[in-house]
């Protein structure tokens, strides 16, 4: 089988931009004091990363704050496009990324469902079969006719895994929220997850814990100002 993703040389480069001009009044300034004009400074989030991800291997992203982690998860989502190199994808992705992507506030959470489906590739037809078990892996059927812009957060978070979840994607990227709601509801998040990588779903973690990886992952790839400085199979104790 060939393999669920090749991340193949990505590099990704922002130009972040200082002292911005919102107004004639500044630009013009500028024209006269150096430290007033506006700077471009080129940032390179990742810097030539490749690693390969297996069919129903589980994967972890490590790495402290600005590491690249984020950055790369939106690339191999499709939110981003990489500056250089390639993703390759084989099946359908879900990602559990930033919560309320592919949400719109004015409508309840039952159109929602149908909405965030979409954005996956799903027909109404197909999401209409699924529905049912969203609503009741959500546990929000006395709120699902309630416009999205009153739930909590942790409520939006609920229905959003249960959108990505019982839509049974091939793989599955997380960052940082694969436990969500209360205790009973998190260990339900991570018993489906258990499930579903049994059935053969491949799994993308992003994590600042260690022990989080080292307990869902079989392997991992840790960066650092956009590099991988370490990777391997956890079951080695590669991961110190």
């Amino acid at each position: 089988m060939p393999p669920a993703i090749i991340v193949d040389h990505v590099s990704k480069e922002f130009i972040l931009r200082h002292n911005r001009a919102m107004g004639i009044k500044t630009r013009f300034l500028g024209l006269f004091h150096k430290n007033k004009r506006e700077k471009h400074e080129h940032f390179l989030a990742l810097d030539d990363v490749s690693f390969t991800v297996e069919q129903g291997e589980a994967l972890g992203l490590l790495g402290h704050n600005g590491s690249g982690k984020s950055t790369l998860l939106q690339i191999i989502a499709r939110i981003l496009q990489p500056s250089q190199g390639q993703i390759i994808a084989n099946g359908r992705i879900a990602p559990l990324i930033q919560l309320g992507v592919g949400f719109n506030g004015e409508l309840t959470g039952y159109e929602n469902i149908f909405l965030n489906a979409s954005l996956y590739g799903f027909l109404n037809k197909e999401i209409k079969k699924r529905v049912k078990d969203i609503i009741e892996f959500s546990e929000l059927n006395q709120f699902i006719d309630t416009p999205l812009k009153n739930y909590s957060s942790g409520m939006q978070m609920r229905l959003g895994f249960a959108v990505a979840v019982n839509l049974k994607p091939d793989i599955l990227l997380a960052d940082e929220i694969l436990a969500v709601g209360d205790q009973a509801f998190q260990n339900k998040c991570l018993n489906k997850i258990a499930e579903m990588r049994r059935n053969g779903m491949s799994l993308i973690l992003v994590s600042h814990s260690q022990p989080q990886v080292e307990k869902f992952c079989d392997h991992f790839v840790q960066l650092e100002h956009g590099k991988i400085i370490n990777q391997g199979p956890i079951k080695n104790n590669t991961l110190k």
